[in-house]
């Protein structure tokens, strides 16, 4: 028995040891990465090392929470709109509230004094342990912990997050002051304006490709810029085929007048040659 307790205490220091470092790495990667989206990911590391954390120490309820909840949903989430909205490493860097860097400053020294006595405070204080708190089930004991002792904090903190969705509600909503225009007000002033009325080509028209980034050439030769992206035009990834094309059109016009005169040239065929002037007077 002495010799299994060992092994599970030395096993979970090097489980601790080793995650702890991949959570830390993933902590500083969040705040130090310059792209939006490479921060959402460190985060999710750490919640997912965090995860490993309380399944390691017999609290499979939160666990499971931090990854189902925490991870896959708001972090994913979070993640993708990223990603959609496109926020750039520029975007990142504008302050919009001015001193939010000090006052991030002082909020994290509060925070690591706060953390400071959280961990002073288990150190010299005994525990009872993992098998009296989850003596009648880690969801119960978890359960009664909240509702019981930390009931005034929990509460506190659920009217925060309800506080904070309000908040942020109230910050997007636009109220509307004009009346919106119907699809025939908007029709007559895009003739007005002298915009493209019918559907724009599709690209590669006339141009034999179908490809995004190859312009639509019209039936002159020349390329017609609306059937390209005006994103694609202002990143220069646009091709120019149309000489190509033409070529290409040059020589298939070529190689299909030869086989006409191969076809026209095949035995049992009379090849048309010059009238002579008797066939021109009876025309």
């Amino acid at each position: 028995m002495t010799g299994l307790a060992a092994a599970a205490s030395s096993g979970e220091a090097v489980q601790f040891w080793i995650l702890g470092i991949v959570a830390v790495a993933g902590a500083l990667s969040t705040i130090m990465m310059r792209r939006a989206v490479h921060s959402a990911l460190s985060l999710a590391g750490t919640m997912i090392v965090l995860a490993v954390f309380y399944l390691a120490n017999g609290a499979y309820f939160l666990g499971v929470v931090q990854v189902v909840v925490y991870t896959g949903a708001i972090m994913m989430l979070f993640l993708f709109v990223v990603m959609l909205v496109g926020v750039t490493a520029a975007d990142s860097l504008k302050e919009t509230l001015k001193g939010q860097r000090w006052l991030a400053a002082g909020l994290g020294v509060g925070f690591g004094i706060l953390l400071i006595a959280g961990i002073g405070n288990a150190a010299l204080k005994e525990f009872n342990g993992l098998g009296d708190a989850n003596a009648g089930g880690n969801v119960q004991g978890l359960a009664a912990l909240i509702f019981t002792k930390y009931v005034f904090a929990f509460e506190i903190t659920g009217a925060l997050l309800i506080t904070a969705v309000v908040g942020a509600m109230v910050l997007t909503h636009r109220e509307r002051t004009e009346r919106a225009q119907t699809q025939r007000e908007r029709s007559e002033a895009r003739i007005r304006e002298g915009k493209q009325v019918t559907p724009l080509p599709a690209p590669g028209v006339y141009a034999r490709h179908n490809a995004v980034d190859i312009p639509g050439l019209l039936p002159d030769g020349t390329p017609s810029e609306l059937t390209v992206s005006p994103t694609l035009r202002e990143r220069g990834q646009v091709r120019d085929v149309s000489g190509q094309s033409l070529a290409e059109l040059k020589a298939l016009e070529q190689r299909s007048e030869e086989w006409l005169g191969r076809e026209s040239g095949r035995p049992g065929k009379k090849r048309p040659g010059p009238a002579t002037p008797k066939e021109e007077a009876q025309k």
